[in-house]
Order: structure tokens, then sequence, then C-alpha cells
């Protein structure tokens, strides 16, 4: 057998083996029960929240080329795992934006990225939860105090 086709063999079979270990990895990293669903209701902000990150001149360029890098990644129709494949179909792409925006926490800030989030508290608490990011001080606004018992009540 010649040698270039020992190697195309040799190629073939590390791509092969470091595809299997990025399944075996996603598959230890899943999302667990109603987290998947959590996460596709956040998609349309988490789109407009990339979007946003993205064109962000203030923020450094390595970040924008990753987070151009993650929405080119979602927008081709080849992934890593194929969406038609149960739960890991999907699950893949949220562990790669997961990354990409804790990433992005750890360079720009969580308030950079809380700044730009077009959705509600609720979601962006949602979208902490999900990538394991620290959970966001809740925002200052009328609260009703409680007032101490009076001792003539008694």
């Amino acid at each position: 057998m010649a040698w270039w086709w020992q190697t195309l063999i040799g190629i073939a079979a590390a791509l092969a083996l470091a595809w299997a270990a990025l399944v075996i990895a996603l598959l230890i990293a899943k999302p667990k029960g109603a987290l998947l669903s959590e996460a596709i209701r956040l998609l349309p902000d988490l789109l407009r929240l990339l979007r946003r990150l993205t064109t962000d001149r203030g923020l450094p360029p390595g970040v924008r080329i990753r987070l151009a890098l993650l929405m080119a990644y979602l927008a081709i129709p080849i992934d890593i795992i194929p969406d038609f494949i149960p739960v890991l179909g999907y699950a893949d792409d949220a562990i790669i934006v997961t990354l990409v925006l804790r990433s992005t926490v750890r360079r720009a800030g969580l308030d950079a990225v809380r700044a730009r989030w077009p959705g509600t508290d609720d979601g962006f608490a949602a979208l902490c939860r999900l990538t394991g990011l620290a959970q966001p001080a809740p925002r200052a606004g009328p609260t009703a105090t409680a007032q101490p018992p009076d001792p003539k009540d008694r």
C-alpha cells in the first residue's frame, strides 16, 4: 500500500476518533429534563443577544470573532451531531452556545451581556441558569418593607 494511502487512512481514523470523543463529551454534558425546553423558549432572545454582542464595537475583537463564528455555526445546516437524533441533535448546539457565552462573560463581563439582553429579567435569569453563569443581582425597584409588630397590639 502506498504511503499516501496510509496517511489518508490515518487522517480519517483520527477524525473519526475525535468526532467520537466529542459525541461522548456531549452525551455527558447534555441538558437535563426541562432545561432543554427552557433553552428552546429563549432562542429568539438569544439570537438577538448574539447579534447585538457581535456588532458591538465596545467588546474585544476576540469576543466578537468568537460570537460571529458561533452564529455561522448555528446558521449552517451541518452539525457535529445531526438534528434528527433525539435530544442530542439540538443539545450540541445548546452546549456550544453555552461554552461561547461563558467565554464572552469571562472576557466582557456579565454586565455587558445583561446590558444587551433583549428579553425580560426572568428570561435573563433563565439564561444564567442554563449557562451556569453567576446569577444577576435583582434589579432595584419598589419593594414593600415589612413593619415590625407594634408592642401595643399584643
